[in-house]
């Protein structure tokens, strides 16, 4: 194998990815057509094909995905061990690649995004915005941010929130002709605001619980949505009641744009956390990361 094999066969495991030339070449920072040149050629050198293009996509053929089941490890073992010299700078450098929800994202990632690439300019953070969870080994993250209730107990989670809250809300101009509820059931009597969990794809139940009581609530109304911004806009609109973890409504419910209900139906429960598999290594520079976005033991207790 000659050198240009090397730089080829990383940039295959980058297209094997992304399943797309044109994400590739982004991520690569060349043009489409070279990438795709430089594929065609590493496929002549190795006398078989790897890829199958079509009008609208990339997917590795039998010989691809064998290939990227092997060189894509050692690729990635490579980049840690370059990323693992910057123990010997004055400052980490390297890639963090990040899988999070929306809501993990706009919690947890974005206010420190600032400030952390101003400390850290040798970081590139990379974030990737999906619903469901991902096998953050097979697809090469570094880490994941998710709610800490759901994770696997074979990685390790560090906490970047403290407990959180779940808050049922609606605009004070649909309680002008809507009695508030008082306990969970009642809200079988309004217009709520439903939320279709992305991954699974089923309708989400309003979950509850006051001292020993739990309460699980199939609500109806006139909208579905998967997107937190939308129930909010929905809610602001006076069209029902809403569902939604506590820090998305704070500031509307102080502004008196939204209005609280059954409050004390809704305890702590854990918040997110950002996980890795334990048996990896941490570079410095998701190290860096994780001390950026890491919540204090106080701060966790003192939600």
């Amino acid at each position: 194998m000659n050198r240009e094999d090397w730089g080829s066969l990383a940039a295959f495991v980058i297209v094997a990815e992304e399943r797309s030339f044109t994400r590739a070449a982004a991520r690569l920072g060349v043009s489409p057509s070279a990438l795709s040149h430089t594929m065609r050629r590493l496929e002549e050198r190795l006398r078989i094909r790897l890829l199958a293009r079509s009008t609208r996509s990339v997917s590795t053929t039998e010989a691809g995905e064998r290939l990227l089941g092997r060189v894509g490890p050692a690729l990635e073992e490579i980049s840690h061990a370059v990323e693992d010299l910057g123990r010997f700078l004055d400052r980490p450098s390297g890639h963090v690649r990040i899988t999070a929800s929306r809501q993990a994202a706009r919690m947890v990632i974005t206010p420190v995004l600032p400030r952390f690439v101003e400390r850290y300019p040798e970081i590139v953070v990379e974030v990737l915005i999906e619903p469901g969870f991902t096998d953050i080994v097979a697809q090469r993250f570094d880490a994941g941010i998710r709610l800490g209730e759901s994770l696997e107990k074979d990685v390790i989670a560090v906490p970047v929130t403290g407990q959180l809250r779940m808050a049922v809300v609606g605009a004070p101009h649909y309680f002008a002709t809507h009695q508030p509820p008082s306990t969970p059931h009642d809200l079988r009597k309004h217009r709520c605001i439903n939320f279709r969990l992305p991954a699974a794809g089923t309708i989400y139940k309003w979950e509850f619980e006051r001292g020993r009581h739990s309460v699980e609530v199939g609500v109806e109304g006139p909208l579905v949505f998967d997107d937190g911004d939308m129930v909010i806009d929905a809610a602001l609109a006076g069209v029902g009641l809403a569902f939604l973890i506590e820090d998305q409504v704070t500031s509307l419910v102080q502004a008196g744009a939204l209005t609280r209900v059954l409050e004390d139906w809704c305890p702590p429960f854990p918040g997110f956390f950002l996980y890795y598999p334990g048996r990896r290594q941490v570079s410095p520079a998701l190290a860096a990361f994780i001390d950026m976005i890491r919540v204090p033991a106080k701060a966790r207790k003192g939600r």
